[in-house]
């Protein structure tokens, strides 16, 4: 199974080290900020009919970053920004770059003892600057004129470049409140890219319930039959191919561009370890979703839940990873209560958001019969990982022995996966155990007593008899 090496992290400035990296990113945003100055100047003046020395703030150029290295640079033109944009970016960045260059804002309407109501921002419960609002970057481009008020609306909609492209933040204001009012910020992955250069990774969290799992293993080493690798090869070429598929090839007007995958089978036969290996491959992050913080009793919760982590991966280049899924993609049920109409609503939900999302999604369960049928009938793959045959599981017990775990002479490999029926993740937890034993007594090698008492334990633990 080939590998395809991929680098999902922004390109290094040419020749730069990190140390010239910073330097070249603050040294492009000084000059960005002294240009938001002057616009920002002269809009007060116009605003307050002042004397000033342009007629419109759009007569103030912005810094010509057409071969600039720095990674703020190399944003501005992949998103094609404008005047405008580039405007509204640096204003969302200011409070974390330069905070100081908003607090003109602060001045107060004499007449009514009181801020300015068309400057809008807000104060932070601890951050003493001025915090831009949508009605800030309103001032700033329009002044009052309405029109280009109008305009500008949709540089705040979903499917604005600066937002799609998950640069610019908006939060939404509560009920009753003015559109306008909705702060407005940068995202972390934004604000570190244009500054350290670095790409955020988001920390497990009550707002992303999410850990990023990795393996130091390779493809030769997971130990799959024929047919379920045959089938994971299928996903592989689709992750690789897909551009092709749905551009060139014109499908992307009948074929979404995301991916949903079932694996299914008995626990430690190679789901969780498959998925890290198909992020390996493509070098996108595989997040493993906790739904024990998913999942809320309370009536909106777990969709707020879900739409969180969607929202972060939505144009990421992310695998989600939901193991144990039947938790919350379970089966449908007769509605005959609230309880039930809402276990269906937040089913319904998830239908939605799975079968919109881009990227590959992977859902993984011990049972089949568990998943609803709703989303099996939209899977592009369903993956059955059987327990490992005999001649399976002597591949994994040797391989272990070849990576250096060590058995007595009379440990007789063959004739231990020939009599035990024993999962991959179940054969490790044997190794382990019987490591700790001989270890525990002085002696270098596992023994036979060892590994038996080992695989007594892992039995009785499926309820099984040993």
């Amino acid at each position: 199974m080939q590998i395809v090496p991929s680098d999902p992290t922004p390109p290094t400035p040419s020749g730069a080290t990190p140390g010239d990296e910073i330097s070249c990113n603050a040294r492009v945003l000084q000059g960005e900020v002294e240009w938001f100055g002057e616009v920002l100047d002269a809009r007060l003046e116009l605003h307050f009919q002042q004397p000033s020395k342009v007629s419109d703030i759009r007569e103030i150029p912005p810094p010509d970053l057409s071969s600039d290295p720095s990674h703020y640079a190399e944003l501005v033109r992949e998103q094609a920004m404008g005047f405008e944009e580039r405007l509204v970016f640096i204003l969302a960045l200011l409070p974390h770059i330069r905070p100081q260059a908003l607090d003109t804002l602060f001045i107060r309407n004499q007449n009514l003892d009181r801020g300015f109501t068309e400057f809008g921002g807000r104060r932070g419960s601890s951050h003493g600057g001025f915090l831009p609002t949508v009605e800030t970057a309103a001032f700033l481009l329009a002044g009052e004129e309405l029109d280009r008020r109008f305009r500008i609306t949709s540089f705040f909609e979903r499917d604005h470049p600066l937002i799609r492209g998950e640069l610019l933040r908006v939060d939404i204001p509560g009920a009753g409140e003015p559109f306008f009012s909705a702060a407005l910020g940068v995202t972390t992955e934004a604000l570190n890219r244009v500054t350290s250069g670095a790409t955020h990774k988001p920390d497990y969290s009550i707002s992303f319930p999410a850990k990023l799992i990795t393996t130091r293993l390779e493809w030769d080493e997971l130990v799959l039959a024929p047919e379920v690798l045959e089938e994971i090869q299928g996903v592989n070429g689709w992750l690789k191919h897909s551009r092709t598929i749905l551009g060139d090839w014109g499908l992307g007007r009948a074929l979404k561009p995301g991916f949903r995958c079932l694996f299914w089978g008995p626990p430690g036969t190679g789901k969780t370890l498959t998925a890290t290996l198909i992020g390996q491959t493509i070098g996108s992050e595989v997040y493993r979703i906790d739904l024990s913080m998913v999942v809320s009793k309370y009536i909106g919760e777990t969709e707020k839940n879900l739409a969180s982590i969607f929202d972060q991966a939505q144009n990421k280049r992310w695998i989600l990873f939901f193991d144990e899924a039947d938790a919350l993609f379970g089966t449908r049920t007769q509605t005959t209560n609230s309880n039930d109409r809402h276990a269906n609503q937040e089913i319904a939900y998830l239908l939605q958001r799975v079968e919109d999302f881009p990227g590959l999604v992977i859902l993984a369960t011990n049972l089949r019969a568990n998943i609803d049928e709703a989303f099996a009938r939209r899977f592009q793959s369903i993956v059955y990982f059987p327990m490992p045959d005999r001649d399976l599981r002597l591949r994994l017990w040797k391989g272990l022995e070849g990576s250096g775990c060590r058995f007595q002479e009379d440990v007789d490999l063959e004739v231990i996966a020939e009599r035990y029926e024993l999962s991959g993740g179940a054969i490790l937890n044997v190794v382990r155990h019987g490591a700790i034993r001989a270890l525990d007594r002085g002696d270098p090698a596992i023994g036979v007593s060892d590994l038996v008492d080992g695989i007594r334990k892992e039995l009785r633990k499926e309820g099984r008899t040993p």
